[in-house]
């Protein structure tokens, strides 16, 4: 991640560490699920927890609710490690259907991380 460029790859985001504002290790970044209707990223899909990906817990973020720190190499999310837990997740093998205009559930993920909705 030393490249500064404004336009990244997503397959060089993805596996990025997440850190809090205290450098505490928050996760992976595991994908990002592009909104295709919109051309934007609705949230990004951070891994949490576990071993060596057994028992991972996933979690939606807004993209809007990171920055990058390139010192760090590494995603900052300004939120605690027992905020993160009780976040709205999902599990692994059942990966929520977004459809971000009519998302309940998407909604309360903003809303959690308290980000404004993209699509509003």
């Amino acid at each position: 991640m030393a490249q500064t460029s404004a336009a990244l790859s997503a397959s060089t985001l993805i596996g990025d560490d997440v850190i809090n504002l205290e450098g505490e290790s928050l996760g992976t970044i595991e994908e990002l699920m592009i909104d295709v209707k919109n051309g934007r990223i609705a949230y990004a899909v951070l891994s949490f927890g576990g071993f060596l990906g057994i028992g991972d817990k996933l979690f939606a973020v807004p993209w809007s609710a990171m920055s990058l720190n390139t010192e760090e190499e590494a995603f900052v999310l300004d939120v605690d490690r027992e905020m993160l837990e009780n976040a709205p997740g999902f599990d692994k093998d059942d990966w929520p259907e977004v459809v971000p205009e009519d998302d309940v559930w998407l909604m309360t993920v903003y809303e959690y991380y308290g980000c404004r909705p993209y699509w509003r």
